[in-house]
């Protein structure tokens, strides 16, 4: 099972380990925090989208899971645009709010870099199963294995928390309880089952700590792992195609004249 769906047909970057895609992740996010300019971004989610085809999601499932990025990256170009710093002509102005060459510029930068570095990051994470992310961090990243662990109980639990919230819901809808309308009603349905949902949710991290403790995961001992994690020749050809697409958006956006260091 994967960290947001059960149903992600197989597929070449799918079956990569979770390591070389975390990788590939963090390198062209950090390249792309380097400088603020719409060439680099935009070149990068090109390149980015070449490899997106291969991850294995339907056209649906992809949509889905990464709605949130294209809700946020409008409305951080837009704010951008009319809140960001001023520069160039001015092509329009209310009070305080403006619109010029400069923040256009910007916005569309923001925009650019919230998809290019939010979309590889939800794809690749829906194609990877919990308990191969955790071997491949204790036994690739050689990360403690009590943090491995806790951290991969905890992403088991992000199911029944769903579950949960929807059955919590659904009691109160059967008992009739916040069904007033308007925001006051909406705000009612919301912060009953999210106080309920957080006691359920303290309660049972703490019976999964006291079970796991119990059963010896919170030694210091060496552990075995039941599958073992390889980092191959793909994986590491997954690693170089990061920093191919991360060097390409930089290179391009030198040759343009658009790259500004944002420490300089």
């Amino acid at each position: 099972m994967s960290l947001l769906t059960p149903a992600i047909r197989p597929s070449a970057v799918a079956r990569l380990n979770p390591v070389a895609k975390l990788a590939v992740a963090l390198i062209v996010s950090c390249a792309l925090l380097l400088s603020i300019d719409w060439i680099s971004a935009g070149v990068a989610l090109v390149l980015e989208a070449i490899l997106l085809f291969w991850c294995g999601l339907s056209a649906r499932q992809f949509w889905l899971r990464t709605a949130p990025v294209w809700i946020a990256a409008p409305m951080a170009s837009v704010t951008t645009v009319l809140y960001g710093q001023d520069s160039g002509a001015t092509l329009w102005q209310f009070g305080f709010v403006s619109v010029t060459d400069g923040s256009l510029a910007l916005g569309l930068a923001i925009g650019l870099r919230v998809l290019a570095i939010g979309l590889p990051g939800i794809v690749l994470l829906a194609t990877t199963d919990p308990t191969d992310l955790a071997d491949g961090l204790a036994q690739v990243l050689k990360l403690p294995a009590r943090f491995v662990l806790g951290g991969l109980a905890g992403l088991r639990l992000v199911g029944m928390f769903i579950e949960d919230w929807h059955s919590l819901t659904l009691a109160r809808r059967a008992r009739g309880v916040g069904d007033g309308g308007g925001v006051a009603g909406a705000f009612r349905r919301f912060i009953g089952p999210a106080f309920a949902l957080l006691v359920i949710s303290v309660r049972r991290g703490s019976k999964l700590a006291t079970a796991m403790e119990a059963r010896g995961f919170g030694s210091n001992e060496p552990r075995t792992w039941a599958r073992v994690s390889v980092f191959g020749a793909a994986d590491a050809a997954l690693v170089g195609l990061g920093f191919l697409i991360a060097g390409t958006a930089i290179a391009v956006a030198v040759w343009a004249g658009t790259w500004s260091f944002v420490l300089a």
